[in-house]
């Protein structure tokens, strides 16, 4: 029905406006050819043989596209929300494979980067975008030249360049619940040896959550700002040096809540002020106040040395070092401590270093290939209480846990005709895993059998190591019908890191899982129609996962329900996907973007099989895990029948140089669960919001005014539950932003 609606609406626009002959203008601002990386090397989105989204500045500007969370509503079969409790991680759904836990045991499936490093933690992964390039979402594995953790595929977050003239912008803009955004970059040539380029950025808003238990009428509120600097250093005229420093802090909590009346409310006990906690809990967190804080430090630096028709060689580091402070209530309860209040004091570490080779071997030959290195160390010192009438500590401990993993690959196209080109690749990965515990509670001083402690999980035989060594490789052939028509077919290995299970609350608990695993089969088209104003972007998949990270429950032998991750299944996704974008004249574009998929547990484990006996014959252990409450398995989470994006963008001249541009969208989910055991709180209905937005611009002077809303139909949507609490969708809002381009920069 929704599909149907958005077709009629293109064909009678469409009809309207009549069909000119000649290709697109510039106005067409959605119909832009990409340039992307994907592949590790420049190229035009529509050659590389691969599922790929890719918009520019221009284009996510139109989109209104502030932060990477944004871009879900856009790309066919990926949806994703905030974390529970946390506004600054995202979780990613992208082809029926995401992970909602954030803590460091854990690694999500859809790899986060910015520029080619690799951003380890989910939980500071909804970045600000402040002077970017572009946005890449490559959906599939990307095993090859990506690496690990991309067992879905990857969010790429494409840096501008500093550039050779001065110039540069300044946006300032207000909103609903007080919002208040200001953007601000400017390029600064010192030389023609060295560009510099410095951006920033600050947002802030009163929050729209009401506490019935505290009064406090800003719960969910926000407070996010960032600067960075990026030098370009033309070392020789074959030698450049690209290094990126940032700086960025986020305070933004994302607590369960209920709307009354168009009003949102909570009912958590946890005060934002002074200290509820102190005296509970050890060490700084029992010093926080409900909230969550994230505060990273970013250095990306990248040498290309140009060596002639040989290639050219790139060195690419990346350190990022983050800190996060939360202490959340995820259950009703009463003041000042909360229900079930989780406090957190993380600290984060990684470094990555990438040799990359790109080069050819004569006309026939283009390969890529390289040697990449990650040292990862987290400590995280949390603790868990309940409320009993009074606080009572569950856990309190502090988690030491690193990875180290190495990896050599290498990728080759091989053109055998004019139209037909081969591709192979693969990639060899060692990884090393390690976890360590120190219970911080003093009835564990000294250690006792119920301790959160490294010495009684090697006494229950829990291996505190894991080592992987696996290949990953990618084959894929390429037909070129035409210059405008191309065809392709891929097999693609993947896997997703083991882990360990660190929110338990008893040794026996902290059970590790396995690495997840995936072959992924993939045909497509790439085309062009209509002297260019017509692209048509076709992807067929199929998606065979192999020890599926699955959240679940079972009994223990003491009659108690343990809430674990484990290899406890096989998944299978099928799927298509089209996009398709029409400028039927030059001031109209229209565009949809359309997923289909369908997903299936296979191969269920004992565990499982024997939980959903106890539930049919017994009516025990139901409702958990994957076993719904009539004793069947619950449907894959967040993996909806289908995505659909459909809207238009308009230019509309209204003197020589003012034009007014009306853009708008629909973004229509069909019906999913957002839970594991599929239970009525967690199995939603499909729903569809419009988001629009009406820009005046001056060419002339280089300034925008633009009226924006989001949600504007003020669905109500939840995208998240926990033990039977609701996590909803931003309600409506609106924005009102001024930019100006100055100097050099083009609008």
């Amino acid at each position: 029905m929704v599909m149907r609606k958005i077709l009629q609406l293109c064909l009678g626009i469409a009809v309207a406006v009549g069909l000119p002959a000649g290709a697109p203008s510039a106005q067409n601002v959605l119909m832009e050819e990409i340039v992307t990386t994907a592949q590790r090397r420049e190229e035009l989105a529509q050659d590389v043989p691969l599922a790929v989204t890719a918009y520019s500045a221009e284009q996510l500007e139109r989109l209104q596209v502030t932060e990477t969370l944004d871009m879900t509503r856009l790309v066919p079969n990926l949806i994703g929300h905030n974390n529970t409790g946390l506004g600054t991680a995202n979780t990613y759904s992208l082809r029926g494979l995401n992970n909602t836990e954030s803590i460091a045991t854990f690694d999500p499936p859809v790899g986060s980067y910015v520029d080619d490093i690799y951003v380890t933690r989910q939980n500071a992964n909804n970045f600000t975008l402040f002077d970017v390039d572009r946005i890449e979402v490559l959906r599939g594995p990307q095993g090859t030249l990506f690496g690990r953790n991309t067992t879905g595929g990857a969010v790429r977050v494409i840096l501008k360049k500093p550039a050779e003239e001065l110039g540069g912008y300044a946006e300032l803009g207000y909103g609903e619940f007080d919002r208040i955004h200001v953007r601000g970059s400017v390029d600064i040539p010192v030389s023609d040896r060295l560009l510099t380029k410095l951006s920033a950025y600050y947002i802030e808003d009163d929050g729209f959550v009401t506490s019935r238990t505290t009064g406090e009428d800003d719960i969910n509120s926000e407070e996010n700002y960032g600067v960075r600097g990026h030098a370009l250093f033309k070392v020789t005229d074959n030698i450049s040096w690209d290094l990126a420093l940032d700086f960025i802090n986020t305070d933004h909590a994302n607590l369960w809540n209920e709307r009354v009346d168009g009003d949102r409310f909570t009912d958590t006990g946890l005060s934002q002020k002074g200290s509820p906690l102190k005296g509970i809990l050890t060490g700084e967190k029992q010093n926080f106040a409900l909230g969550n804080e994230v505060e990273s430090f970013n250095i990306s630096s990248v040498i290309d040395i140009d060596v002639g028709e040989l290639g050219t060689l790139s060195l690419i580091t990346g350190w990022r070092d983050l800190d996060q402070d939360f202490a959340l209530d995820f259950f009703n309860g009463t003041a000042p401590y909360g229900g079930f209040t989780i406090a957190n004091q993380g600290s984060h570490e990684q470094l990555t270093q990438e040799i990359k080779w790109d080069s050819k071997l004569g006309d026939k030959i283009t390969y890529v290939a390289g040697f990449y290195y990650i040292d990862e160390d987290n400590t995280t010192d949390f603790g868990d209480i309940f409320d009993l009438g009074f606080p009572f500590v569950l856990a309190d401990r502090v988690l030491d846990n690193t990875t180290e993993a190495w990896a050599i690959y290498a990728q080759a196209d091989y053109a055998v005709t004019e139209r037909w080109t081969v591709t192979v690749g693969a990639r060899y990965t060692d990884e090393e895993k390690k976890v360590a515990f120190h219970d911080n509670r003093a009835s564990c001083m000294p250690v006792t059998p119920s301790c959160l402690d490294t010495a009684n999980l090697v006494a229950l035989g829990i291996p505190t190591k894991q080592d992987e060594q696996i290949v990953t490789p990618r084959f894929a052939v390429k037909y070129d019908a035409s210059s405008d028509l191309s065809f392709y077919a891929s097999a693609t290995r993947g896997f997703k890191s083991g882990g360990w299970n660190a929110r338990g609350t008893a040794p026996e608990n902290l059970q590790p899982f396995g690495p997840e695993k995936v072959w992924s089969y993939e045909g497509g088209m790439k085309s062009e129609w209509l002297d260019k104003r017509l692209r048509i972007n076709l992807t067929a998949f199929l998606s065979d996962i192999e020890d599926f990270q699955l959240p679940s429950a079972f009994r223990t032998s003491s009659g108690g329900i343990i809430f674990i991750t484990r290899n406890f299944a096989d998944l299978e996704v099928r799927g298509l996907e089209a996009e398709l974008t029409f400028a039927p004249t030059d001031p109209l574009t229209l565009f949809l973007n359309v997923g289909l998929q369908d997903s299936e547990y296979k191969n269920l484990s004992r565990e499982i099989l024997e939980q959903q006996q106890r539930c049919l014959v017994n009516g025990v252990d139901c409702g958990q895990g994957i076993v719904n409450q009539d004793g069947q398995i619950a449907p894959p989470v967040r993996s909806p029948d289908y995505t659909l994006t459909g809207g238009f963008n308009y230019v509309w001249p209204i003197t020589a140089n003012l034009e007014l541009i009306p853009s708008a969208y629909l973004y229509a989910v069909g019906d999913h669960s957002v839970g594991t055991s599929g239970g009525p709180e967690s199995l939603i209905d499909g729903y569809e919001t419009w988001n629009g937005s009406l820009t005046l611009n001056h060419v002339e002077q280089n300034w925008s005014l633009v009226a924006e809303c989001k949600n504007c139909n003020d669905k109500k949507m939840v995208v998240s539950t926990l033990a039977g609490f609701q996590y909803l969708q931003d309600p409506r809002t609106w924005m009102v932003r001024f930019k100006w381009n100055f100097g050099a920069r083009e609008r």
